[in-house]
């Protein structure tokens, strides 16, 4: 099946499943298919700890028991399913190339610079940062390498990298979503983990450009969307939210149980809040807040209270209502990541479809295409890899 083909497929079967993956379970304490499919239900609210972790780790076993209840799901991991790109052999390379790089970032970058191939074009290094990725490609390739980046900071620090690394690579501090960015004809540009609007930007741009290559690993999907995600490929049956795209993001398999169990107590105390501000308002519907500063939820959840209400305008609950309301955020909280199964059943389908609908851009736009792996998902989520050469 061709990409554009693929893409029609999947938005078909996304849009006539949007009741299922479009609710939010921390805003609705129900969801409207609790009261369609009420066995799903009540299985989902039956899930021991275990078994509600690995199901939200594991879109597939996710799937499989939705499918249960929902027949039509079972055909979601075809759907959501990718090969594995095709592994270049790789030279040695001395100990200045990794200079300062964290362990997981560096196997990303050496198993996105395994998958992607060359061209023999000059390389554009999109959003690189402080250069890493264009450093190794300078080296592999042999060929000349330009990094853009709107940190200065960054820019300087990989120029000095390049410079003891002894490759040619050139740093250049510009803002690439302003149209003025220069990117001249014939460049192969490179960008691993671009953020939405900088991936979009790029993607958009590359026709226009001349751009002869793209490899991209596109990452943050919602980052630049407001309201709703507009289609770069043609206009789609699915309709996709800011939230929705967030949502394709929203995997944990790199956060360390401190972090799991943190972010867990967030969500509880954030919930034990919406339930003050619904008894307060006397409305039962979510209401949206302010991003939660980190720090709020390291005391007690007395204070967090304290400081989430004086923030709302709403009155402090009395010290008597704190049990209580810390009770029901847990109990919410166990329900919210539990009704959440059915969401992560959905959840790389749905990044497939936003990462299609730049694939097909592309071919649309006169390049060859393929959508692939770049590495396995324990190493990243985030390992879908965008080839396009023109034709």
């Amino acid at each position: 099946m061709n990409l554009a083909a693929r893409q029609q497929a999947l938005d078909r079967f996304l849009s006539g499943c949007r009741p299922l993956w479009h609710a939010q379970p921390f805003r609705e304490i129900r969801p409207d298919w609790c009261r369609r499919w009420p066995a799903l239900t009540a299985d989902l609210l039956a899930l021991d700890d275990g078994e509600q972790a690995r199901l939200a780790d594991d879109g597939e076993a996710a799937a499989a028991f939705v499918a249960r209840h929902v027949p039509e799901v079972a055909a979601l991991p075809e759907l959501g399913d990718v090969a594995a790109g095709r592994i270049s052999s790789f030279e040695d390379h001395d100990r200045f190339w990794d200079w300062g790089i964290p362990g997981r970032k560096r196997a990303q970058i050496e198993a996105f610079a395994a998958t992607v191939h060359g061209s023999g074009l000059p390389v554009v290094d999109w959003c690189g940062g402080k250069g890493h990725l264009g450093r190794l490609l300078a080296r592999q390739w042999k060929v000349r390498v330009s990094t853009l980046d709107s940190d200065p900071a960054l820019c300087a620090d990989g120029q000095d990298l390049a410079a003891r690394a002894g490759v040619a690579q050139d740093f250049v501090v510009a803002d690439v979503t302003v149209p003025g960015v220069p990117l001249d004809r014939g460049l192969h540009a490179v960008a691993l983990h671009a953020c939405g609007h900088l991936h979009r930007a790029l993607v958009t741009r590359a026709a226009p450009s001349g751009l002869g290559a793209l490899d991209v690993a596109p990452c943050c999907y919602h980052r630049g969307v407001e309201g709703v995600y507009s289609t770069l490929s043609g206009p789609m049956l699915t309709v996709v939210s800011a939230d929705d795209t967030r949502m394709a993001v929203t995997e944990a398999v790199t956060a360390a149980p401190r972090q799991v169990r943190q972010r867990d107590r967030e969500i509880a105390w954030k919930l034990g809040f919406d339930a003050w501000r619904r008894r307060q308002s006397g409305c039962d519907g979510y209401r949206s807040f302010r991003p939660v500063p980190a720090a709020w939820s390291r005391g007690s959840f007395g204070e967090f209270m304290q400081l989430m209400a004086q923030r709302e305008n709403l009155a402090v609950p009395a010290a008597s209502d704190m049990d209580k309301l810390e009770r029901r955020g847990w109990q919410r909280q166990r329900e919210v990541m539990r009704l959440s199964v059915v969401r992560h059943a959905f959840r790389r389908p749905l990044e497939i479809w936003l990462a299609l609908d730049l694939a097909v851009r592309l071919e649309n736009d006169g390049y060859a295409v393929q959508l692939r792996c770049f590495c396995e998902r324990p190493l990243t989520p985030r390992n879908l890899l965008i080839s396009a050469r023109l034709d």
